[in-house]
């Protein structure tokens, strides 16, 4: 079950590492009370986690702008709770939100001890689809920083993950060799498709536990990641 001849980890960030989900509610919860205190922020944020999943989906791909997925967003989750909010209103809302969102630091159960485990042996590393400036504060609020020798993110690559450019990019910048390094991350097409076709070994985190083919290295839970490095 072990990998052997492992030197490099390259772990993804959001929903991997740091617990996105939990730290975006308590934002939005302090947001919407400040400013628009009759939504419901469980039924907000029932409606905004897959709208927000969907247009990720399309800014990886290059088909939605920066711009265009902060707004999108929220003016989709708002319309969908049927609830009236100006753009101008929404553009306050979508700033608040980067500038509040990283003073949050909840992670992953195991983030820690699996981050200590591997930093003995393994050289670690960060590839990930956000934006710098707000990824960059979420890494050192959470006081993850000094376990990463380097952190790679999209705006530095130029392309998304799963472009296997940003993969070289990544690999480049940590002088390694992609048959000697692994990326664990929970988007199988992002993370675990986009490495596994440019030649780089992948674990699926499938904190969900949705079904995948069986070819795929998959852990449920952080610490497992102990049974193969």
């Amino acid at each position: 079950m072990k990998i052997n001849n492992i030197s490099d980890v390259f772990f993804d960030l959001d929903h991997t590492l740091w617990d996105f989900d939990k730290n975006s509610e308590i934002t939005f919860a302090k947001i919407l009370a400040n400013n628009h205190p009759t939504v419901d922020v469980k039924e907000f944020i029932a409606k905004y986690v897959p709208i927000n999943q969907a247009c990720w989906q399309l800014y990886q791909f290059d088909k939605i702008t920066h711009d265009e997925l902060r707004y999108n967003r929220l003016k989709d989750s708002f319309d969908a709770i049927k609830y009236h909010v100006s753009d101008s209103h929404i553009e306050i809302i979508a700033q608040e939100y980067l500038t509040y969102l990283p003073d949050n630091n909840h992670l992953f159960d195991g983030t820690l001890e699996i981050l200590d485990y591997l930093n003995e042996n393994y050289k670690l590393h960060i590839i990930t689809n956000g934006f710098a400036e707000v990824q960059d504060r979420k890494i050192k609020n959470s006081k993850i920083e000094n376990y990463f020798k380097t952190i790679t993110n999209s705006e530095l690559a130029g392309v998304k993950k799963p472009n296997a450019i940003i993969f070289e990019y990544a690999l480049n910048l940590a002088d390694a060799k992609k048959e000697s390094s692994i990326m664990i991350g929970d988007s199988l097409e992002a993370d675990v498709e986009g490495a596994l076709s440019m030649g780089l070994d992948a674990i699926f985190f499938n904190e969900s536990r949705i079904e995948v083919a069986e070819n795929i290295k998959q852990v449920n839970h952080l610490l497992e990641l102990k049974k193969y490095l």
